[in-house]
């Protein structure tokens, strides 16, 4: 059941309102295709869903049988564009809706006139939410750079100043979410703050006096252009809106519109793919490359989860025998996609394509919850067995809370159950899908709308129209269908494995990892090429919700310094592995992991090549050494395939263990930016910047990881848990004293080494 709160009043009542300022009668009928001007345009939803009847309905009360005007505003009666687009009928403008002409209703800056009227919560939760504050990623890189107080546990800062007004109560969620999250919030205050300030920028004096203060410069120039206040950088690949627009609104990858509407260019890009909202299996679900448009970078989450690998080179040539065309201004090589995405993807009778990234995460994970989170791990909702259970147990029969392991009792605690409703929010502008036995639930409490139980069947219904039977393990551990024998030993036979691991530390055969990054901040004045400041963009808008870089033609306010950056290499097999911040073993990938260079107004240069030292890690350590503040940051890859990496891959390889590359691998004297600690546990890079439990090996989990690799060589019956059990034991033989024992017995049978 969801806990009542301010912002869950019915939409259908806030529409009413539009219907009591109608215009005075006798006034000639207008519309937005009445001229001819948008002819052939669609309807923002299609005509049999009640939103757009009721749009129709409002906009001819206000001389617009089209409707445009209850989410554009404008003019019309007016005949020619400069006065279309300008004004608002007068009594729309007296009630709720639009104060002006609006280009992109779902700007944030003016949703609260258009979107929000209709989906009252939105618009504070979404402000709040890590689309918009991007304080996560602004933590971790000013944490690289060696800035306090943007170090350790701390998010200070987001794009714009803000504040979480209403108390720490979750909005539109349900009462075990809310106490699940109360929990968390008290356990973890630093990850949930109650307010964040505008990220600052520095002068050139104090620049000088301290060049790690770049990193404001390198930060607002090179990272927070994809926060949805503003429209990004509108080049191949990254084309979208802003606010509700910049999820809802898709465009191609060209940015090049492909709907009838005869006043739109078809060869200029920068304009939305069709004149359609889409969200659910009402209006057509979300597309991933909208996902991708701004996560392709950092965490690389959405172009890994298509198989996209960057590339320094832009080959394979196309069907021209031209270069390929690069996305997200970088080159890639296709890879192998997520499992959840894979377009060849038939198992268990599922349809030939892949899930959406809506079908699995949630609106809380996106819009958020109306609290301030500082982390993807603080907002997002969903765990891997809350559809796929464990061999043990089925999903409903978990505990809330199991999965995240926060709560280091949360096996303990009852089984979760089903839920019998979806959220309110869910009921209001979701799909009404068959619930069948019920609705599973999240980790943390909410009903997954989309996802059912069905006998001892799990589906989730695709947001574009297609039913997905999900694979459970307890099935298969009580039919004994292990598809390997590795997979019931890791998942069945060796407990300890489910018990402190993430299900893709196994499952995901590939990560993105862009080593090193070789960051130049130039201060001379060039103002030739210069880009975007995308915070001092985004903190000035006008009226009509555009901001300074949005609006058509204009470049937005430019960065004081010329950056440039290169990675120092690129690989893409098996990730380094580590703890992530939920105590858990995960996969890591390179974060922030700058080297920079900073060259004052004059040319001087202030700084070569400095990579700092991270005294809060060691302190949290409880070591001497400071650890370089270069980040292994703990990761979903969004790479998860079928066959998991193998054994081997995990127990015989030193990078693995995060003691550095493979020999022979680098050139000699070259940095290795993959090593993370010693064999004696001393960690000598930072691994995570956000939650206290995150940490390389220690000396006892490098021991025990490395020692299995070594019985592996000759003791093959990998299906016999109780051996694998006395092999984790940390009282029998290392490695060391097991070579010297080998040795001996070689020596007694004639043989030497």
């Amino acid at each position: 059941m969801m806990a009542p709160n301010k912002h869950s009043l019915y939409p259908a009542l806030i529409l009413i309102l539009f219907f009591l300022f109608p215009l005075p009668t006798g006034f000639a009928e207008g519309g937005c295709t009445a001229s001819g001007c948008h002819a052939g345009i669609k309807d923002i939803v299609p005509m049999e869903l009640e939103m757009m009847q009721l749009i129709k309905q409002t906009g001819q009360r206000h001389g617009d049988p089209d409707g445009c005007v209850v989410c554009h505003g404008g003019n019309p009666y007016a005949t020619k564009k400069k006065n279309a687009h300008r004004s608002v009928p007068p009594g729309l403008k007296r009630g709720v809706g639009p104060k002006d002409f609006y280009p992109d209703p779902g700007s944030i800056r003016i949703v609260q006139n258009t979107c929000g009227v209709c989906h009252p919560g939105y618009l504070y939760r979404t402000n709040r939410s890590l689309m918009n504050t991007e304080a996560g990623k602004i933590s971790g890189n000013l944490h690289t750079w060696g800035i306090e107080p943007g170090s350790g546990q701390k998010h200070n800062y987001g794009n714009y100043d803000i504040r979480d007004t209403d108390g720490r109560v979750p909005l539109g969620a349900s009462a075990a979410y809310q106490t699940y999250m109360a929990d968390l919030m008290q356990r973890y205050p630093e990850n949930f703050p109650t307010r964040l300030k505008k990220l600052p920028k520095p002068g050139l004096k104090e620049i000088e006096n301290r060049p790690e203060l770049a990193a404001y410069t390198y930060q607002r120039q090179e990272c927070q252009r994809c926060h949805i206040g503003v429209k990004g950088s509108q080049t191949r690949g990254d084309f979208r809106g802003m606010g509700c627009s910049a999820c809802h609104m898709p465009y191609a990858v060209d940015g090049k519109y492909r709907g009838d509407d005869a006043s739109i260019s078809k060869d200029e890009p920068g304009h939305i793919e069709f004149h359609r909202i889409q969200g659910n299996r009402k209006t057509g679900g979300i597309p991933v490359r909208t996902c991708a448009a701004c996560h392709n970078r950092g965490k690389r989450i959405g172009v890994s989860f298509q198989g996209l690998m960057e590339s320094a080179y832009a080959v394979p040539f196309d069907e021209n025998g031209h270069p390929s065309l690069k996305r997200h201004n970088k080159n890639y090589v296709q890879l192998s996609r997520d499992l959840h995405r894979n377009t060849e993807n038939s198992h268990m009778g599922n349809p030939p394509d892949g899930l959406l990234c809506q079908d699995c995460h949630t609106s809380m994970d996106v819009h958020g919850d109306g609290n301030i989170h500082g982390t993807t791990l603080a907002q997002v909702e969903i765990e891997c067995t809350d559809c796929h259970g464990t061999p043990d147990s089925f999903p409903w029969e978990l505990a809330l809370g199991y999965g995240e392991h926060f709560d280091k009792n949360a096996s303990d605690r009852p089984a979760r159950g089903l839920g019998d409703t979806r959220l309110l929010s869910g009921r209001q502008f979701g799909y009404k899908h068959d619930k069948k036995d019920g609705f599973l639930l999240s980790a943390r409490g909410n009903p997954l709308g989309n996802v059912v139980k069905s006998g001892d069947s799990v589906i989730v219904y695709s947001a574009r129209g297609k039913d997905f039977k999900v694979p459970l393990l307890k099935p298969i551990k009580l039919k004994d269908t292990w598809q390997s024998p590795n997979g019931r030993v890791a998942m069945s036979s060796v407990s300890a494995h489910l018990n402190r691991m993430e299900c893709y530390t196994c499952h995901a055969t590939w990560a993105p990892q862009c080593y090193g990054s070789h960051v130049r901040v130039d201060y001379r004045k060039n103002k030739k090429n210069r880009a975007v400041d995308w915070v001092a963009s985004g903190n000035l808008w006008d009226q009509t919700g555009q901001t300074a870089e949005s609006k058509r033609g204009s470049k937005g306010i430019l960065s004081n310094a010329v950056i440039e950056e290169a990675p120092a290499y690129l690989r893409w097999e098996t990730p380094v592995l580590g703890i992530n911040g939920e105590g858990r073993i995960s996969p890591l990938i390179p974060g922030c992991q700058v080297r920079y260079t900073v060259i004052g107004k004059t040319g001087k240069v202030l700084v070569q090549n400095k990579m700092p030292s991270n005294r809060t890690e060691a302190e949290q350590l409880g070591q001497t050494l400071l650890p370089l503040s270069m980040d292994m940051a703990p990761v979903q890859p969004h790479t998860n395939q079928r066959k998991a990496r193998s054994c081997e891959s995990c127990h015989t390889r030193l990078k693995t263990a995060g003691l550095g590359a493979d020999p022979g691998i680098l050139p000699k004297g070259a940095l290795d930016w993959s090593k993370i600690t010693t064999q004696t546990g001393v960690q000598v890079a930072t691994v995570g910047t956000h939650w206290p439990d995150s940490r390389a090996f220690n000396t006892e989990e490098i021991q025990r990881l490395l020692k299995v690799g070594t019985c592996m060589g000759c003791h093959t019956d990998m299906a016999d848990g109780t051996f694998w059990k006395r092999v984790a034991r940390t009282d029998l033989l290392d490695a060391s004293k097991h070579g010297q024992l080998m040795n001996q017995a070689l020596k007694s049978l004639g043989h030497s080494r």
